[in-house]
């Protein structure tokens, strides 16, 4: 048998580079499921951060959709940037009211595109670590 044709071993780093990117992906999926359910305690948030409750259901559809996008192997390099350019909108609404916890989408991207990174050797080729 060929090297071609024999199967691919996935290990501990394959499996953990897909955890680093799944579950920032299946946080925000869930967070847009909740938008488009339109339950109280997302509807209170939306209050608070003076967003009206008619864009709820859009608002979680795009988080949905970049969450897929990241997770399709053929579609998670734009997947991860749509997800990235989404988050920056949550970053600058916690950014804007004063406060800090824009620091929760700024780690779900950097996981994200961490596990990206390990388990995509093209980006590795692209954004080498260097020492």
């Amino acid at each position: 048998m060929s090297e071609a044709n024999e199967p691919k071993k996935r290990g501990g780093a394959f499996w953990a580079a897909w955890g680093l990117s799944a579950l920032p992906a299946l946080l925000a999926a869930f967070s847009g499921a909740m938008k488009i359910a339109h339950a109280p305690p997302v509807i209170e948030g939306f209050r608070h951060f003076g967003y009206p409750e008619s864009a709820l259901t859009v608002i979680g559809l795009l988080e949905i959709s970049v969450s897929i996008l990241a997770l399709v192997p053929r579609t998670a390099v734009i997947g991860s940037i749509l997800f990235t350019a989404y988050f920056g909108g949550a970053v600058a609404t916690h950014v804007r009211i004063g406060e800090v916890m824009w620091i929760a989408p700024v780690l779900l991207c950097v996981s994200l595109w961490l596990g990206l990174w390990l388990r995509e050797p093209r980006l590795r080729a692209l954004a080498p670590l260097r020492g």
